[in-house]
């Protein structure tokens, strides 16, 4: 710690901080621009200027650190005329259209010219104008507002790994912004940007002349287009969702948030299933109404024996509902039921072998990385930024290993494609490094997991992790989930216990049931779905198994009722209600609440006492945010059977992966623009 003073008032602060940040701690809000906590040191924009003791010019806050007696001004004569003088020079050639700008409202120079600007300007020279890039679909430009900050070029640099298509060229008044081969920004978390622009030169398309800051209803919760679980903020005006925001948490995204879950809301309001349908006997949907759908539904069910039906639940539920139609489907005495459309494999009753055990913010302090089957980059692009900071934290000690060839944004040690390379890391100087790591992770993907040889590579994998650990105190073993509800799902039990080992999806294909009941579960390959298979599907958009359903029921969408989901670390979070659902359209809950009245079954009385049962048996699901540990339980294998076929990504559309994507507009756009072939 030193002392420092900071308008001759005494503060003591951790040494090797800046001046800037020691006024944030000393509660002094120093203007900026340049300046980005999570990104490096530009000293641009010089708004930063403070007076300091026995200089006789002002410096810049932002790249000065504090030393033992330092003092400090923050709003002496010199620092404002700076200050004053460093604003004009940004207001030379900046367009007054403000009133038509879509950061109006939420612009930092805006605001600080409302403090350090002036009236009228002293410049009479012809304005620069710049031309406008173009981006792709996502991101708007209007080069001319640009003050050269370079928050986005660090950024593509240093956050999202793009080191060579965003950057600056030229000198002085004729240095542009602009991707260097006229190309669109392709990777996965480029609308960061245009929260870190502090101008109007970067906005989103999208938004562009829709609605204005103080207009719009802002509800915080999280993302569910991922495992993730991002803290954001959602806009919406007239119950309409108009953009989405990150929202700053610290254990799980920081201040970023990837292109799907900023862009893919379009998608919430199109081909929305608002009305129940029954296929008639000429193949044709006809609108029906729930009462006889619920009859019908009765029939089918009370007519069929209990091992003759399945039942398969989607990827984005809450727990919730699946709790409610777990709970219905145990008292009819259906078994054959689970939330895998993959087939992925995990092991029952042990948790660790499906969650991130060392937790996201437990990347910070790994000292080494091993990716098996995951492109973590599509997968989870806040994870893969996260292990690129890493990475370059301390680039030539920190090891990444990879198997499987996926185009990361980081450098790695590539092993090899298939399952078998794995018996690599026993070589000397692979093993050498696992020696002496003390704090490793491994990051399990469901390329790896969801192959017919996943329980090798699980118990491979883990083996040799408990063979190397060293520290008894660190849990490094991480399976990487790619779906919101994945995780909720598995730990609600709803999967088949008694035949875990037999994979429901292919008794589906082979026409072992005679019913399946269908929960939001989009994925699975309908056109293998026997004709004489009777399908109800039960869920919020008009996706591919509405073509193959011969009974539909409407639902309400995750942004219309309230929920909870376990992110991948198995952290317990809630999910707001941003808007009410459609006229006629019930919550699933409630919907199985009707079926069972009529089979004569227990149901709940509210949505609270469907939370509090749902606790009763699961209560590390009300810890909201709280992480419940996972012992990992040893597991032998003597004898290990590798497959030769390539580690593939579970994903190979990162823009469409649920029903809600693959309905949005946005996406599909960004699909044709920056869609490439995919390993």
């Amino acid at each position: 710690m030193v002392q420092i003073f900071i308008d001759d008032k005494a503060y003591d602060v951790e040494d090797g901080i800046t001046v800037i940040q020691a006024c944030e701690f000393a509660g002094i809000e120093i203007p900026r621009f340049c300046y980005h906590e999570k990104l490096s040191i530009a000293g641009n924009c010089r708004m930063c200027l403070v007076e300091m003791e026995n200089s006789n010019k002002p410096v810049a806050s932002c790249a000065m650190p504090v030393a033992e007696g330092m003092k400090i001004k923050t709003e002496s004569e010199m620092v404002v005329k700076a200050r004053k003088g460093v604003m004009e020079f940004l207001l030379i050639n900046h367009p007054l259209d403000c009133p038509i700008c879509d950061q109006g409202g939420e612009c930092d120079l805006q605001d600080q010219a409302m403090a350090y600007g002036t009236g009228i300007s002293r410049f009479v020279e012809q304005k620069r104008a710049v031309k406008d890039k173009n981006l792709g679909p996502l991101i708007q430009t209007h080069m001319t507002r640009c003050i050269h900050c370079t928050r986005c070029v660090r950024f593509s640099e240093e956050i999202a790994g793009n080191e060579t298509q965003l950057g600056a060229i030229g000198r002085g008044e004729d240095t542009e912004i602009t991707t260097y081969l006229e190309e669109s920004m392709d990777f996965e978390m480029s609308g960061n940007v245009i929260d870190l622009c502090p101008v109007g030169a970067l906005t989103s398309k999208p938004y562009e002349f829709v609605a204005r800051p103080w207009e719009l209803k802002k509800t915080e919760t999280i993302d569910v287009f991922d495992a993730v679980g991002s803290s954001i903020r959602i806009d919406s005006k007239s119950e309409k969702i108009l953009r989405v925001l990150p929202k700053i948490n610290e254990e799980i995204n920081d201040e970023w948030i990837s292109d799907k879950t900023r862009f893919a809301y379009d998608g919430i309001n199109n081909q929305r299933i608002d009305r129940c349908y029954l296929r008639n006997a000429n193949g044709k949907l006809i609108e029906e109404s729930e009462e006889n759908i619920i009859k019908a539904i009765h029939y089918n069910l009370s007519n069929t024996k209990p091992s003759n039906i399945a039942a398969l639940v989607g990827n984005t539920l809450d727990c919730e509902s699946i709790f409610s139609f777990k709970k219905f489907l145990d008292q009819l005495g259906i078994e054959n039921y689970d939330c895998r459309q993959d087939d992925s494999f995990f092991i029952p009753s042990q948790r660790f072998s499906y969650i991130f055990n060392s937790t996201i913010k437990g990347i910070d302090d790994s000292d080494l990385c091993l990716l098996v089957g995951t492109n973590i980059k599509k997968e989870a692009p806040i994870l893969s930024s996260r292990i690129r900071q890493r990475f370059l934290s301390s680039p030539k000690s920190y090891n990444i290993f990879s198997i499987g060839n996926f185009n990361l944004n980081f450098s790695v040690n590539f092993l090899g494609g298939t399952s078998s390379s794995l018996k690599k890391l026993n070589e000397k100087k692979n093993l050498d490094f696992f020696k002496k790591s003390k704090k490793p992770i491994f990051i399990l993907g469901q390329g790896a997991m969801c192959r017919d040889d996943a329980a090798d590579i699980f118990n491979y994998c883990l083996n040799f992790y408990q063979k190397n650990l060293k520290n008894p105190d660190w849990n490094g073993f991480n399976v990487l989930q790619t779906f919101s509800g994945r995780v909720g799902a598995l730990d609600l039990g709803f999967y088949n216990k008694k035949n875990i080992s037999r994979s429901l999806i292919k008794q589906i294909y082979d026409g072992k049931f005679k019913i399946l009941y269908l929960m939001s579960a989009d994925e699975i390959n309908f056109e293998k779905i026997p004709k004489k298979t009777f399908v109800i599907y039960h869920g919020h958009h008009g996706d591919e198994a509405v073509k193959r359903a011969d009974l539909i029921i409407p639902m309400s969408c995750f942004t219309e009722k309230e929920g909870i989901y376990v992110n991948l670390e198995g952290r317990p979070q809630i999910s707001s209600q941003i808007k009410l659902p459609l006229e006629d359209v019930n919550h699933s809950w409630e919907f199985i609440n009707k079926l069972s009245k009529l089979f004569n079954l227990e149901d709940f009385s509210s949505f609270n006492d469907l939370r509090e049962k749902m606790f009763l048996n699961h209560d590390h699901l009300g810890n909201i945010n709280e992480i419940k540990w996972s012992k990992i339980n040893k597991k032998k294998q003597v004898k290990y059977k590798f497959s030769n076929q390539e580690m593939k990504s579970n994903i190979s559309n990162f823009y469409m992966t649920d029903s809600v994507s693959r309905n949005s507009e946005i996406m599909s756009k960004c699909s044709l623009a920056f869609m490439k072939e995919t390993k």
